[in-house]
């Protein structure tokens, strides 16, 4: 793979606690020359499907060669393995509960392995802080060179939750809400490359349902192209479908949950 000095980390730790300072510490211990970038540390606790997406939205802006590091680890200590993924670009390491999977499969997955190698992990390996004491270790090894096969097993198969597999069925694209952002656009799990197999072009009327809600919409290319406290569907500048409302909360007029089934088909 090479060596590569960009490590990103992404957590649902917060601000106030030592965590990311102690993962950070020892990343730079084992190789004191790399740049650690904070993509957020206020993903909502345990809450995978976010911190799915923010790492779906923000990874593909780093040099190729990046780790990522992911850490929302609700199951840390349990049955759920420490993985590490190789795709085209990248490679990507934390729990194996789906909070990796989305941005993976995005850039192609080519390899997974099961981190099992104590000598790239901290001489004590606690059961509650895999992400100081196995994924920050692994990932400042592999900045410096090692290679992913290095870490242990490779693995046929990991965990991709329901929103890590949106589909075309028929006429119907089927996802799901995947984040409701600061303005109150509902973001769903469906990739452009899904609308475009649905043959979705701006100022197409598309029939939408979000859990329980059903209503039409024009699909358009920005939100400006609806008028003010209009309804609209659009690709967002992170490459998902989403539902907005112009100058307007879409989250409150459809009233979207995270995890809400959605379909969409084209009139």
């Amino acid at each position: 793979m090479g060596a590569t000095l960009v490590i990103t980390l992404l957590t649902d730790f917060g601000l106030r606690d030592p965590y990311v300072a102690e993962m950070k510490a020892v990343i730079l211990s084992i190789n004191p020359s790399a740049t650690i970038v904070d993509i957020t540390h206020l993903v909502e606790p345990f809450n995978v499907r976010m911190g799915a997406f923010l790492l779906a939205s923000a990874y593909r802006y780093f040099p190729k060669g990046s780790i990522h590091v992911g850490v929302v680890d609700p199951g840390v200590g349990g049955r759920r393995r420490p993985l590490l993924i190789k795709s085209r670009n990248y490679a990507f390491i934390g729990p194996d509960n789906g909070l990796l999977a989305l941005a993976a499969k995005l850039d192609g997955v080519e390899e997974a392995y099961e981190i099992t190698n104590p000598r790239l992990m901290l001489p004590e390996v606690s059961k509650t802080f895999h992400g100081r004491d196995i994924f920050a270790p692994v990932a400042a090894h592999l900045s410096l060179g090692v290679e992913p096969s290095e870490v242990g097993e490779r693995v046929q198969s990991f965990k991709e939750p329901s929103f890590a597999r949106p589909r075309l069925e028929g006429s119907r694209l089927l996802g799901e809400v995947l984040y409701i952002d600061n303005f109150g656009n509902v973001v769903t799990n469906i990739a452009e490359e899904l609308v475009k197999e649905l043959g979705a072009k701006a100022g197409d009327e598309l029939s939408i349902q979000v859990g329980e809600c059903e209503f039409r919409c024009r699909f358009v290319k920005y939100y400006s192209m609806g008028e003010p406290g209009e309804l609209l569907s659009l690709v967002g500048s992170h490459g998902f479908l989403e539902i907005s409302v112009n100058l307007g909360k879409a989250s409150e007029r459809v009233g979207a949950k995270l995890g809400d089934l959605v379909a969409v088909e084209r009139f």
